[in-house]
């Protein structure tokens, strides 16, 4: 079976097969290549190239066009502060007033850097042909709403002007439906909603139930509308009480993090395939052989169930040790459910 077949059967639950392997490699890529991460996170090109170079060397199941949270809102007209060898940050967002009577959908083709995550993403589907998932990314609805206005005005909106905060949440989902549109019209297989401010860490579960869990239904039929496989949602930090909501999402696809076992997480998710959950840091601090052991523990905790994608529980540091990758990815290819 090829990388993207794996995927699609563990999607599906299938018992048997291959575990597929997907290491959450995004400016790690970059270091790999020896290229500064400005320039990957800022050329279609460069991310494209890296991407395929880390793919070649580690022989993994995914590549991935994801650049920095900022995108989407630095093309609605958040400023950002770019770093030579870091991630970019938001140096001035937009004003809540500005914000909640703005009504502008940025043009992917067009705007920021979306354009550069499609480029990456059409040469990353033209050159893997067919053999591996190829995953874009938008950002779910709470946290491009955070990254807009910043997490201080945000919260405080939602607290005390909520009809304006959902008014803002539902400009925020057309932008991510835009988006993550134009990335499946390029090529992606489907793009990872990655929404870590919707954690219960950063939001009451109750809210998450009645604000947000709407958002990510809209968002989640608008790509498999637009023919996305399936739709992966990446939720940071403790998510137990809110799996539950997950199915009524839309999900097909759920990242697991490190700080939650994945085998608790079937029981709340029966048929839904789940990803995880490595912790990312020990691909820095860890041994190749701990890496090697907790690959093949987390496999056979899945052993006759299917289901399950071998990965770490969030993005791999930039600078994680590569005989770590590589240990990962050796653990699943010789271990079967």
């Amino acid at each position: 079976m090829t990388g993207l077949q794996c995927i699609e059967a563990a999607i599906r639950i299938d018992k048997n097969g291959q575990v597929p392997v997907v290491p959450q490699i995004f400016g790690h890529a970059a270091v790999l290549s020896g290229m500064p991460v400005d320039e990957y996170l800022t050329s279609g090109d460069a991310l494209a190239s890296c991407q395929l170079a880390a793919l070649g060397r580690y022989g993994h199941h995914a590549v991935f066009s994801v650049m920095d949270v900022c995108v989407e809102a630095e093309a609605m007209g958040a400023k950002t502060v770019h770093h030579p060898n870091n991630y970019p940050c938001i140096e001035q967002y937009v004003s809540s007033e500005d914000a909640i009577n703005s009504s502008r959908v940025p043009n992917p083709l067009k705007d920021g850097r979306m354009p550069e995550m499609l480029k990456a993403i059409s040469i990353m589907r033209r050159e893997t042909k067919e053999e591996t998932l190829v995953v874009g990314c938008v950002m779910g609805p709470m946290t491009l709403a955070m990254q807009y206005v910043g997490v201080q005005e945000a919260l405080f909106m939602a607290v005390e002007h909520p009809l304006l905060f959902e008014k803002l949440l539902d400009h925020v989902t057309d932008v991510i439906i835009e988006f993550g549109r134009a990335q499946i019209d390029a090529g992606a297989h489907l793009p990872i909603i990655f929404d870590p401010s919707s954690s219960p860490e950063v939001i009451p579960p109750q809210f998450f139930r009645e604000i947000v869990l709407q958002r990510l239904k809209r968002i989640s039929s608008a790509f498999k509308q637009g023919g996305a496989v399936a739709n992966w949602l990446h939720i940071a930090g403790k998510t137990l009480p809110i799996l539950p909501h997950y199915p009524d999402a839309g999900i097909d696809m759920a990242n697991c993090d490190y700080c939650i076992e994945p085998a608790m997480v079937r029981r709340f998710l029966p048929g839904i395939c789940l990803d995880g959950n490595i912790k990312p840091l020990s691909f820095v601090e860890d041994s190749s052989e701990d890496i090697y052991k907790e690959s093949v523990r987390l496999v056979k905790s899945f052993a006759g169930q299917g289901g399950f994608v071998l990965s770490s529980g969030c993005e791999i540091p930039p600078e994680s040790r590569p005989e770590n990758i590589e240990a990962m990815v050796k653990a699943a290819k010789e271990c079967h459910f």
